[in-house]
């Protein structure tokens, strides 16, 4: 398998709040839904049944892999799945990351993110 994370870009939002949700641990389904709802400050919200659509494209294309290891196996319901980042899903999140940081700074170099008119819908005319 390639490790290559360059066919992979970009990356659907979607799937990077996936990514990103499971760079710092491994997470169960309802877990992610957590998450991606946390760091996305409530405006990503899924539905399981998105979410583990989203799972499975992931997983076969080598991104994320479902888990044996329960984190508190005496307190967890053996029914859930739980989803880790594969080596390729780590490097595709990273090199995501590092395009949208470009993205976000050509933004700020062209002022884009310093221009409150735009905000007030004066759309800059005058």
């Amino acid at each position: 398998m390639s490790f290559d994370a360059n066919p992979h870009l970009p990356v659907k939002p979607v799937d990077f709040h996936v990514l990103l949700a499971l760079a710092g641990e491994e997470l169960h389904g309802y877990g992610l839904v957590q998450r991606i709802e946390e760091q996305s400050e409530g405006k990503v919200r899924l539905v399981p049944s998105n979410l583990y659509a989203v799972l499975r494209r992931l997983e076969s294309r080598g991104l994320v892999a479902r888990s044996d290891r329960r984190p508190v196996p005496d307190l967890e319901d053996q029914r859930r799945r739980y989803f880790r980042l594969t080596t390729l899903g780590l490097r595709v999140l990273r090199a995501e990351a590092e395009r949208l940081r470009r993205l976000l700074l050509r933004g700020a170099e062209d002022r884009l993110l310093e221009r409150p008119e735009m905000d007030r819908g004066t759309g800059g005319s005058t």
